[in-house]
């Protein structure tokens, strides 16, 4: 019997049981309770990435064959899109011979979108310009094997209103009374949209969601402090003096005391001594590393998912914190 393709290119594709479903059954294989299991024997995934990437190529790449499946790895310059073809006809065309394409585009997700629109192959966005849906679920599935919950974290993101920060604000209020406030630089924050599809998502949830552009007044003990590099993979910044404006958002260890047991998160790669230092992503409180772990852990939960794979309904749901109606699959505000 033939399985139903799913696709994730944003976090808003995903209703409350998927992220739930996705987030516990992360957990499940950083705990090791899913050792063993195969259940992408006889797939075949697609892994294209036409920008750097060492952790989520990685993790996509290793998950694969560890849940059974066989890879082919396409670089920037392997694909006909090069020479003209559109994405929808390439993605008809690899529906007939991959099961599943996981995929890092130069920018626009538009891109991702038409190579699914057909439903034989499974379409997996590992960050677009817009949006980095696997990295959020990461940070939840890290969240979640820290504190046993993310009902009622607060959470604290310094930096740019990257597309880890989109992803993060999308996915977090989907929990009851979760808290997360951006402090991101003038001119560097959210995208509008993303701040009006993260507010309606709290609003249903009791969730809250806030954006500031200094580091004055700081949100007091705090449960994380999350930050990432300054410079995106991929981008560049046209205003020549942005270092100057990014300088007062470093993370550093003055932000613990009045969070002295927060831990430190950071979606790697890090560059100590400009958007955190040495002595926080080196310190006790960092978990950064143990994040990138589950990267891994995470990428198994959605190939597994990406293919059809049962939602997992367990009793960890309640600690999830998520709204009423999430175990009937209600879907996100839009």
């Amino acid at each position: 019997m033939a399985l139903t393709a799913r696709h994730l290119i944003s976090i808003d594709d995903l209703t409350d049981a998927d992220l739930a479903s996705l987030v516990t059954r992360g957990a499940d294989f950083a705990a090791g309770r899913a050792a063993g299991e195969r259940p992408l024997d006889g797939a075949v995934a697609g892994i294209y990435f036409a920008r750097t990437s060492t952790r989520t190529r990685t993790a996509f790449s290793s998950g694969a064959l560890r849940l059974g499946a066989r890879i082919i790895a396409y670089g920037p310059g392997d694909l006909q899109l090069n020479t003209g073809e559109s994405t929808e006809d390439t993605g008809r065309v690899l529906s007939g011979m991959l099961d599943l394409l996981v995929a890092r585009t130069a920018g626009d997700p538009a891109e991702m979108r038409g190579w699914a629109s057909q439903d034989r192959m499974a379409v997996v966005n590992a960050m677009s310009a817009d949006e980095h849906p696997t990295q959020a679920l990461t940070d939840l599935t890290t969240l979640l094997g820290q504190f046993g919950r993310i009902e009622g974290l607060r959470v604290l993101y310094v930096g740019e209103g990257n597309n880890t920060a989109a992803a993060l604000a999308l996915a977090l209020p989907r929990f009851r009374s979760v808290h997360l406030e951006l402090r991101t630089p003038p001119g560097y924050g959210l995208a509008p949209d993303v701040l009006v599809r993260a507010a309606a998502t709290a609003a249903r949830t009791g969730a809250t969601v806030v954006e500031r552009h200094d580091m004055d007044d700081l949100p007091r003990d705090v449960d994380a402090v999350y930050t990432t590099r300054w410079q995106t993979t991929g981008t560049s910044k046209p205003d020549p003096d942005w270092r100057r404006i990014f300088a007062p958002f470093q993370v550093g260890a003055a932000l613990w005391r009045t969070s002295p047991d927060a831990v430190f998160l950071h979606d790697l790669p890090a560059h100590r001594g400009e958007e955190v230092t040495a002595e926080v992503l080196d310190g006790p409180a960092s978990i950064a590393f143990r994040q990138a772990e589950n990267k891994m852990n995470s990428a198994m939960a959605v190939l597994e998912w990406s293919r059809g794979g049962p939602l997992r309904e367990p009793s960890s749901v309640a600690a999830l914190g998520l709204a009423p109606g999430v175990v009937a699959g209600a879907a996100p505000a839009r």
